[in-house]
């Protein structure tokens, strides 16, 4: 497992952890805060990342998160 923080575009900040590739595939799971108050959690899957080197996989989780989190905001 991977830790992974940051803020996404309408300011969220979140926190937790992905899972390396496994047939393509990474799951993750964060924590959301605003102003250091919890306002949820959410779950997901980025598939097609079997040989994407670690950098590249990191950001491909993070754009997932955002697009996950502010399509529900």
């Amino acid at each position: 497992m991977a830790d992974i923080a940051g803020t996404t575009s309408n300011g969220f900040t979140y926190e937790g952890d992905y899972q390396p590739p496994s047939a393509g595939r990474v799951h993750w799971s964060m924590t959301f805060r605003f102003d250091g108050d919890y306002a949820g959690m959410r779950h997901g899957c980025v598939h097609g990342m079997q040989d994407v080197p670690a950098a590249a996989l990191e950001e491909a989780v993070k754009r997932d998160i955002e697009q996950v989190w502010t399509q529900s905001h």
